[in-house]
């Protein structure tokens, strides 16, 4: 019996989290040797870990997308979720942790790391979810275990709760004391750690720990309150309990130490997670989903498989589902299960049947989506969590290879959007272009990686071009005269007008003076319809805007006028009056908002003033300690690598958002380098 006396709760769902480089997905492979289903650890660097197992992956030595793997642990299934530390594909454990029972945390003593930890817990506690702390490398940490909690607690708005402590000998740790059940252990390498005596001068430095432990969870249980003020020994049964109901309301977050890579603290990492985790009926809770009904799921991911065709992996939250039922999903797509399947890494078990808790893939469920939920039968299910895609922050103009991939460049596209929500795809066909958004230059490299390796389709990459505009700084007007006599009607349009510039902003304006018929109202519209033709490409080669055209004066023949006579002769005069009235070139300013740790403040203001950018101010980021948002407007030609540049000042964590503020002129050297690569 679990020591809260518990029993019976099911398969478990476990996110595995943390900063960049902190050992998740070494933590998994430790849990994945210690439980059994592998009989060797592999190693990340050596390219033979059950994660990362994509040719992407490994040849970034990087997640870039959530490691999947149920195991067995004392007769308990558990399905462990590693995704991605890098803030460009922090989106990815978005649509995971909604539907885990709890989070581990991995992080480590690195006060560099601490802004990266912030920017996960926030996470975490904004979606509500239960989750341990896991203080990794306990091997080298350097100093004091009390030390550590104080510089992670400044990552966390909810109390940390240290369960552990570690044992040291000459500076190392070699094992640790379990606060909740009194116990030493010594480390073993890849093995369960050996309980031993409290070695002699231990105990006045465990009972010390002990009691702030404790201390902290009496803030929630007066009982246990009155026991400590009266000295009284509280049984070992209500500890567990007291730390199973506080995790699960989010009252404190338990952490653990260990070392993944040399397997340690491992056990007792699942012990904690089988005996104090939220069941499955209390994620259903959390989540607001009724015990009864329809089975129901929760996709947290797909994938594409090539010969193995689409895999959505989801876990299931309420009911069973057998291959070959149908399912319909919570926006109305209808599909068959074509297969079910466990995974270890890459490798699928397959399966006939998925219990409630389980975690698997579904094979060919063609129309769900990543972050859909879908239930069996015919009724359309609610949406569970659907986490609103992040905005882009990086964008790459694609253009195939071999022009025979254009439409195989279309469903592939379509494949990875479908795999990765935070991909976003813009077609722009005024510019020419395909455009792939996303959340900087790593995650865009692995998506046309991707396009190669998994899909065939090899693609060239290239910066966006700029929308320029151009207008004028003058009035000016001029005739235009088309006429042209051929076997039969001849063609014949005759306009005067005047063009005068407009406030930035105002676009376009046409205007009619004509009077005494010398234009017959029919041709009015066209002449307003070959000015704004004309408008598409000025003297310097871009759109015009913010300009007013009037027309005042014009003739016409009453046999062959036309339509298309008037529209000829309209272009005639725009394209004679435009050089006369100064044109110059406009360039699109973006309001740009830069979220950053406060120490990067200068840095940060640095990169703008460096992109002919205007900083507009600062102030503290709100509900965020030690954060700042500077406001900048910045050029849209100098945004390109300013992500790449903010993350490398940054540590990783630095982002921004924009939007369209208005239009500049552009002139000197900057102006002089667009018009020769236009033309």
């Amino acid at each position: 019996m679990a020591p809260n006396g518990r029993l019976g709760s099911g398969p478990r769902c476990i996110a595995i989290v943390g900063p960049f480089q902190s050992g998740k997905t070494t933590l998994l492979e430790a849990i994945v040797e210690r439980t059994g289903a592998i009989s060797r650890a592999g190693r990340v660097s050596n390219g033979d870990s059950v994660g990362d197992a994509s040719q992407e992956a490994r040849a970034h030595a990087m997640s870039i997308e959530p490691n999947v793997a149920t195991v067995e642990f004392l007769g308990d299934s558990m399905t462990f979720v590693d995704c991605p530390g890098s803030t460009e594909f922090l989106h990815e454990m978005r649509n995971v942790t909604p539907v885990c029972d709890a989070a581990i945390v991995v992080c480590e003593a690195d006060e560099r790391k601490i802004p990266a930890l912030e920017i996960i817990l926030r996470e975490l506690e904004e979606a509500d979810i239960p989750r341990f702390l896991f203080i990794n490398k306990i091997d080298t940490a350097t100093q004091r275990i009390r030390e550590t909690l104080a510089l992670l607690q400044q990552a966390s708005r909810t109390p940390l709760l240290l369960r552990q402590i570690p044992l040291w000998k000459d500076g190392i740790a070699v094992g640790f004391i379990d606060l909740a059940l009194e116990r030493a252990f010594i480390y073993r390498e890849h093995a369960p750690s050996e309980i031993v005596d409290l070695p002699e001068g231990e105990l006045p430095r465990e009972k010390e720990a002990r009691f702030a432990m404790l201390e902290r969870l009496a803030d929630y249980d007066d009982e246990l309150m009155e026991e400590l003020i009266s000295e009284i020994e509280p049984p070992r049964d209500q500890i567990f309990d007291d730390l199973s109901k506080e995790l699960r309301d989010r009252h404190v977050v338990p952490a653990l130490i260990g070392s993944a890579e040399r397997g340690n603290g491992i056990t007792r990492l699942l012990k904690a997670l089988r005996h104090e985790a939220p069941t499955l009926a209390q994620t259903r809770a959390r989540l607001g989903i009724p015990e009864e009904g329809a089975p129901l799921a929760q996709a947290m991911k797909t994938l594409h498989l090539g010969q193995g065709g689409k895999l959505t992996i989801a876990r299931v939250l309420r009911g069973a589902f057998h291959e070959g039922d149908s399912v319909v999903g919570s926006r109305g797509a209808e599909a068959r299960i074509g297969s079910l399947a466990t995974l270890l890494g890459s490798a699928l078990n397959r399966k006939t049947d998925a219990a409630a808790g389980d975690t698997v893939g579904f094979g060919r469920l063609e129309g769900i989506a990543t972050g859909d939920a879908f239930a069996a039968g015919k009724a359309r299910p609610e949406a569970i969590v659907s986490p609103a895609p992040p905005e882009s922050v990086y964008v790459l103009a694609l253009r195939v290879k071999d022009r025979k991939d254009d439409v195989r460049l279309s469903s592939a596209l379509s494949k990875i959007t479908e795999e990765d929500p935070s991909l976003v795809i813009e077609t722009r066909p005024e510019m020419g272009e395909i455009r792939l958004h996303g959340q900087g230059e790593m995650h865009l490299r692995v998506a046309v990686e991707k396009l190669a390796s998994r899909f065939q389709v090899g693609v060239e990459t290239a910066k966006p071009r700029v929308a320029y505009c151009e207008t004028i700084k003058l009035p000016a007007a001029a005739r235009g005269r088309h006429r042209k006599q051929t076997g039969g009607h001849g063609q014949f349009g005759d306009v005067m007008i005047e063009i005068r510039p407009l406030p930035r902003g105002e676009g376009f304006a046409f205007q009619d003076r004509i009077t005494g018929g010398v234009v017959p109202r029919q041709y009015i519209p066209s002449v307003e319809t070959g000015v704004r033709d004309a408008l598409k490409c000025g003297p310097l080669g871009f759109p015009v805007v913010d300009l007013a055209v009037m027309l005042t004066d014009g003739s016409y023949h009453t046999v062959d006028s036309s339509d298309a006579a008037f529209q000829a002769a309209a272009k005639l005069a725009l394209a004679e009056a435009l050089p006369k009235a100064k044109p110059v070139l406009l360039e699109p300013v973006l309001s740009v908002e830069i979220t950053i740790p406060s120490e990067a403040l200068s840095k940060a203001t640095a990169l703008v003033t460096g992109r002919r950018g205007q900083i507009q101010g600062y102030d503290e980021r709100p509900g965020w300690n030690g954060w700042q948002v500077l406001s900048a407007t910045i050029p849209e030609s100098e945004i390109g690598d300013l992500i790449v540049e903010l993350r490398s000042a940054t540590a990783g964590v630095g982002t921004f958002s924009t939007r369209f503020d208005h239009m500049a002129e552009l002139s000197g050297r900057p102006a002089d380098m667009v018009l020769h690569k236009a033309h």
